[in-house]
């Protein structure tokens, strides 16, 4: 069996579906983030990077939401779908 590929949320790819394992951040954005329902085990799907790589636009719980490289580089998760 293949060992699962972690990856930082920022190095995702547009289809690729990702397994949040871990949130490194602290304070409010950690609270907004949560409430928005970036948990672990939740889904998260890219869904559009910008031309330039910064926000990037993920899909969880049936919501979008564009993130700047600073928040998704430390959201961790385990790449379940590359979107092929």
């Amino acid at each position: 069996m293949d060992k699962p590929k972690i990856m930082k949320l920022v190095n995702g790819e547009k289809g690729n579906i990702i397994k949040i394992t871990s949130l490194n951040l602290d304070g409010v954005m950690r609270r907004r983030l949560l409430d928005l329902g970036f948990v672990t085990g939740a889904l998260v799907e890219v869904v559009r990077k910008s031309p330039l790589g910064d926000p990037i636009a993920f899909r969880v719980s049936q919501t979008t939401i564009a993130l700047r490289e600073e928040e998704s580089s430390k959201i961790e998760g385990e790449l379940v779908s590359d979107g092929n």
